[in-house]
């Protein structure tokens, strides 16, 4: 028998729920409270790398699960394939926040350390960034979209999909240049998933 959407969906927001959540209970450990008495400011000061790669991660995953809520609102059937791809995608979100932690510890380190961390946080990100292509394309080629959508609708959203992964090679780039300017290049590239764009919620209901 055939199944519908609703099922991946909503294990797929529990996967998405859980991630956020371990990070906001990892970012406890690294309250001012724990340090060595040196001061607030100071205490902030010291854990600024984790801060931040807290917040630039929290961002990434938060724009995975916009998109993929507006993903699934067009697939109406499944298989067993687009499953499977489901599952990578969420393997590689899982990993984010690992390797945000890797990042944020090596981020003040030797340069070849900084790069490392920065190559395995981009392959984390890349890595669901390709899946999700990979499931939009599975999903249009085995009809398990709704039949209702307009094929030059399906094709805009193929597109915007692929800059995904270009925009986050490009940010990965510049980590030889500045390791925080490669970190800060990620918001961006959040802020314009964040534009309402082809196959986005309206802004507006009727």
């Amino acid at each position: 028998m055939a199944r519908d959407a609703s099922r991946v969906e909503a294990f797929s927001d529990a996967v998405i729920a859980i991630v956020l959540t371990l990070m906001a209970v990892d970012l406890l450990q690294l309250g001012p409270a724990r340090t060595d008495g040196s001061g607030l400011v100071g205490a902030l000061r010291h854990e600024w790398p984790a801060y931040l790669a807290y917040v630039i991660t929290f961002a990434i995953v938060g724009q995975v699960w916009l998109t993929h809520h507006n993903m699934w609102r067009y697939v109406v059937r499944v298989d067993q394939v687009l499953l499977v791809f489901n599952l990578a995608l969420l393997l590689f979100v899982a990993a984010i926040p690992f390797a945000a932690d890797l990042l944020a510890d090596h981020l003040r380190g030797p340069a070849a350390d900084q790069r490392l961390s920065a190559g395995l946080y981009v392959s984390a990100v890349l890595g669901e960034a390709l899946f999700f292509n990979l499931s939009w394309w599975w999903a249009r080629r085995r009809g398990l979209l709704h039949p209702d959508l307009d094929p030059r609708l399906a094709r805009l959203v193929a597109r915007r999909f692929l800059l995904g992964p270009l925009l986050y090679l490009i940010a990965f780039a510049f980590v030889f240049v500045n390791p925080i300017l490669s970190l800060s290049l990620y918001l961006v590239l959040v802020g314009v998933y964040l534009l309402r764009g082809p196959g986005d919620l309206p802004s507006y209901a009727r």
